[in-house]
Parts: structure tokens; C-alpha cells; sequence
């Protein structure tokens, strides 16, 4: 059985939330800058595969599943708010509230796409890294359907 050092969980105990909360911060000001929504969710997979790596554990294939579905819902369900108002898809015009130009509430609908897309990317990043350490993804000439090339 593998010993983790007291100090390196200590350690992970009080950096993971201090990254994942400016993970957090990056995606929320996404609308403000160009690719924050897909390096916040990168920044916060970051820190839940860092713990993972520490405790020698995968991480959870369920959470990691319901985090990946419901963002795509949740950038669906934005889009639609636009069709439903008689707009296109993912539109601001006429829908949300744009505000002050430069300030957090500016970019209407944007902030929750920058939100569905964090939190996709990130449970991507999750998922991606389970399949890994478990050793589940193969090459096409693994595959036991008796065709070789």
C-alpha cells in the first residue's frame, strides 16, 4: 500500500481550493477576455486531478458524467432562450440585459456560455484523466475484432 506524506495532503488541502477558486474567477470574466471559459475550466480540472494524484485515487467517472451533460444543457438552454424570444440562436440582441460595456454583467448571454463551456471543458479534462490512469483507452489495433491491418 502506497503512504502519502502528511505535508503533501496538508498541502493539497490548501492550495486545490485557492486554485480552483481562481479557476472560477477565470471563467466568470471569460466574456471579458478572449479563451477564459476553456483555460477556467482547465485551471479547475487542474486542481481536481492534482487531489486526485495525491490521494491515489481516480476521480469519479459520475460526477464527472453529470458535470459534462448538464453543461451542455445548460449552453442549449441559453441558445433556445434566443429562439423562444423570436431572436436566432445565442443571441443577445433583445434577450439579455447588456449593460456597462467592461463590467461584469456586460455581456449579457456570454456569461453563461462562458460558464457551460468552463465547466464542459472541465469535466472533460476529468474524464479524460480517468480514462488514463485506468488504463481504458486503446489503440484501434487493440481492439479484439480480429481485423488487422
Amino acid at each position: 500500500m502506497l503512504v502519502v506524506s502528511p505535508i503533501l495532503l496538508l498541502l493539497v488541502r490548501v492550495i486545490v481550493p485557492c486554485i480552483q477558486l481562481f479557476g472560477m474567477y477565470v471563467i466568470a470574466n471569460g466574456h471579458l477576455a478572449p479563451g477564459g471559459a476553456f483555460a477556467g475550466g482547465t485551471i479547475v480540472a487542474s486542481s481536481i486531478v492534482l487531489r486526485a494524484l495525491v490521494r491515489c485515487e481516480p476521480v469519479e467517472e459520475d460526477m464527472a458524467s453529470l458535470l459534462e451533460s448538464s453543461s451542455l444543457g445548460l449552453y442549449l438552454g441559453a441558445g433556445l432562450v434566443g429562439l423562444l424570444a423570436g431572436q436566432s440562436f445565442l443571441t443577445n440582441r433583445g434577450v439579455f440585459p447588456l449593460g456597462v460595456p467592461g463590467t461584469q454583467l456586460s455581456g449579457g448571454l456570454i456569461l453563461v456560455v462562458a460558464l457551460a463551456i468552463g465547466v464542459k471543458v472541465g469535466s472533460t479534462m476529468q474524464s479524460l484523466y480517468r480514462e488514463l490512469v485506468l488504463g481504458t483507452i486503446h489503440d484501434e489495433e487493440d481492439e479484439p475484432d480480429g481485423h488487422t491491418q
